[in-house]
């Protein structure tokens, strides 16, 4: 389910991430990341691909969103 209209995610964590079990905690979490990061935003028209990095289960969620936040401001997604 798209957090806006019109707007795609995707999310992806490798073995390298570990077993099954920490790859899906990695995507929990920057699913729930990418939705407080879009609540409320008007970003349409834009296909995202999330790739959770070794780091995703041990960083602190406040800076998961501020790296998303910072990452979604530089492609123009979100103001």
């Amino acid at each position: 389910m798209p957090p806006a209209a019109g707007l795609r995610v995707g999310f992806t964590a490798t073995k390298k991430i570990g077993n099954a079990v920490k790859r899906n905690r990695a995507r929990r979490r920057l699913r729930a990341a990418v939705d407080d990061v879009l609540k409320g935003a008007d970003a349409t028209g834009a296909d995202l691909v999330v790739v959770a990095r070794q780091g995703t289960i041990e960083r602190p969620y406040a800076d998961l969103k501020s790296d998303l936040t910072a990452a979604l401001r530089r492609f123009g997604i979100v103001k």
